[in-house]
């Protein structure tokens, strides 16, 4: 899928699925692309990555007709703005805690390349841009995704208010900045973290966008499931670090259990035979 076809299904309640991707090798993307997802989420907040090997993922990526997401360190305009130049078809903004923050993230993703004055004046509804040029931004950065991280009780405070933002398609829970700012770090099942993911998929979708939450903890699946059918439709699933260990482990452990059967005494016969 490219942008605007995740941006509809967002907006229409239909799922789409990606997954996290670390790794830069070249033989990734062609690999993914035969997994069944729509987007791969590449992340340059804990994860460090070259602007110019980002740049390659991103173009790769959407070659394969798998919009590349790339979540930015700070929600910072001029960042998102870089991300969408580089390749990136959406943009995820962590630890977002205001208006004005999401309004000048849209400016960026959306109505590139214009800044400044007339760009904060038309966001906020002050001073609309000619018939022309509004026509052409909106045709220039059609493929454009913003998803907002919410991730603490400042943000879930003004919930509404950011989900109402003209131009957000999404809101992905940060689970574990969540339940840090929560006051139960990692406490993924405690009745307080799954009551505020319940109140932010419920609110997102209340305002006919996407919601989503990135699970990689132990025993993560059934809320997954459970968050999924009760409306979040931004799926991201694991990540190729996670998935390639718990792929070698699983294999490991057969092995193990496996030679382990043979024996010692019967492996020294074998090869003094």
């Amino acid at each position: 899928m490219n942008g605007r076809e995740i941006r509809e299904r967002l907006h229409s309640g239909k799922r789409v699925y990606g997954t996290m991707i670390v790794s830069e090798s070249p033989k990734w993307p062609a690999a993914l692309a035969s997994v069944g997802l729509d987007f791969v989420f590449i992340d340059t907040e804990h994860i460090a990555q070259d602007r110019n090997k980002l740049s390659w993922m991103c173009q790769l990526y959407a070659a394969l007709d798998l919009a590349p997401i790339v979540r930015i360190p700070a929600p910072d305009p001029y960042l998102a703005a870089m991300m969408r130049d580089l390749g990136a078809q959406g943009v995820i903004a962590p630890y977002v805690e205001s208006v004005e923050q999401v309004q000048a993230l849209v400016g960026a993703v959306k109505y590139r390349p214009l800044k400044g004055d007339r760009l904060y004046k038309r966001l906020r509804g002050e001073e609309p841009l000619e018939p022309e040029l509004e026509h052409y931004l909106q045709e220039r950065n059609d493929d454009g995704i913003v998803v907002v991280n919410i991730e603490s009780q400042p943000a879930m405070a003004i919930l509404d208010d950011i989900a109402a933002v003209e131009g957000v398609d999404a809101l992905l829970i940060g689970p574990h900045d969540l339940s840090c700012n929560l006051g139960i770090p990692e406490q993924y099942f405690h009745e307080k973290f799954v009551a505020a993911v319940d109140k932010i998929i419920t609110t997102a979708r209340g305002h006919g966008i996407g919601a989503g939450i990135h699970l990689v903890y132990p025993g993560a699946f059934e809320q997954e499931v459970r968050w999924s059918k009760m409306a979040a439709n931004l799926v991201i699933h694991g990540m190729d670090i996670t998935a390639m260990r718990a792929g070698l482990r699983a294999d490991f452990d057969a092995l193990k259990d496996a030679l382990e059967e043979v024996g010692e005494e019967e492996a020294m016969d074998a090869i003094n035979i």
